[in-house]
């Protein structure tokens, strides 16, 4: 999602969409994970339902990778999830990554649960 102002913390994304203050631009780039269960994949973690969810089947690091075919400024990133519907599958580390390409990667975000 991109956003021209500071998007405060907890908002809904789907209502700034609405009213334009983002824009998302996911449907822009390539996805891949490092592993999923089947039908639990790409297709889970990005079609709007609080239901699915994407499931990694593999050691760890779990990893989503979001590759934009040309050079893309993002500024907001929503990430939802649940702890108290299922800890044991909900991140305790997330790390935002940014570079060229997938060998000049630099952490510039990281959050801990």
């Amino acid at each position: 999602m991109t956003t021209p102002n500071k998007t405060p913390p907890g908002a809904d994304p789907k209502q700034l969409e609405r009213t334009g203050t983002v824009r998302e631009i996911g449907s822009q780039a390539v996805w891949s994970l490092s592993s999923c269960k089947p039908g639990f994949g790409v297709d889970q973690l990005r079609d709007d339902n609080l239901e699915t969810y994407w499931q990694s089947d593999g050691s760890q690091p779990h990893l989503v990778n979001i590759q934009f075919r040309r050079k893309t400024t993002v500024k907001t990133l929503c990430i939802y999830a649940d702890y108290k519907s299922d800890e044991s599958y909900t991140p305790s580390k997330i790390s935002v990554r940014v570079g060229n390409n997938f060998h000049n990667l630099q952490e510039i975000r990281c959050k801990l649960h």
